[in-house]
């Protein structure tokens, strides 16, 4: 299926590794010229340089730097001449006890997983109605839909941005003029992050790491963790020509784990 997108510009952030990287890599087969950003230059550089070795006709764009910041913004829009395709990522902020986290701590999640992705959600979608073809991919979480207790500031935040783009996607100054907005909640995927939190509850049980992650596959329906890749072709999708009609939505891919109708 030929997605529509060969030639549009997308801004991918957090992009050096996992889901964000997965995004890029989708969007670059399909002949979609990328800006990347992330905080490590290093990883990012290297991550830049495997996306052009996928579609050398494409050209990708690293720019290192904190897109939780006015600069940081600033720098990565500056990169894309324009921006077709906008999809917002960060990683999500430490799970924990809410009796622990002060102002500050809520602050920086809400600034992370809210505030960043609104501030550039208004920088790019009034230029994209006036072209006529705009999408902007959330990467939120399933605990969205079913939250996690331990993760009280990504259920915070992560719910903040959810409300907000609801009511933005569904303004007839968008939806008419073919701007989706739409939000994509990961469940367990094979990412550093995955990987990072069995350890560490691998740790605190005194389980071996093996056990922990084994133990988790098997809790998931299919029996597996996501990966990165078929995460990155559904997003695509998501940007197509073919997705002008999916606004406002809240999708889910997760292997089946949410157990509800709705």
């Amino acid at each position: 299926m030929d997605l529509g997108i060969n030639g549009k510009w997308a801004l991918v952030c957090a992009a050096s590794k996992g889901l964000g990287k997965g995004c890029a890599a989708a969007l670059v087969r399909e002949g979609v010229n990328v800006v990347i950003t992330a905080r490590g230059l290093e990883a990012l550089q290297a991550t830049a340089a495997e996306l052009q070795a996928l579609n050398p006709a494409v050209k990708v764009v690293p720019v290192a730097g904190d897109i939780t910041t006015p600069a940081g913004r600033a720098a990565a829009l500056a990169a894309c001449p324009q921006v077709d395709i906008l999809i917002n990522n960060a990683g999500g902020p430490p799970p924990g006890d809410f009796r622990d986290w002060d102002r500050d701590t809520w602050i920086k999640a809400v600034d992370a997983n809210m505030l960043t992705p609104i501030e550039l959600i208004k920088a790019v979608v009034d230029p994209m109605a006036a072209r006529g073809f705009g999408r902007v991919v959330n990467i939120t979480s399933a605990a969205v839909k079913a939250p996690i207790d331990v993760l009280g500031l990504s259920n915070g935040a992560r719910s903040g941005l959810t409300g907000f783009v609801a009511g933005v996607a569904r303004q007839s100054k968008l939806a008419s003029r073919n701007v989706t907005l739409n939000a994509l909640l990961p469940g367990p995927f094979d990412t550093d992050r995955l990987r990072s939190g069995m350890a560490s509850a691998a740790s605190k049980s005194g389980q071996s790491l093996e056990a922990v992650v084994e133990a988790r596959r098997k809790a998931n329906p299919s029996q597996r963790f996501g990966t990165a890749d078929e995460f990155g072709a559904f997003c695509a999708f998501l940007c197509s020509v073919h997705a002008g009609y999916i606004t406002g939505q809240n999708l889910l891919l997760d292997g089946g784990a949410y157990p509800g109708t709705f």
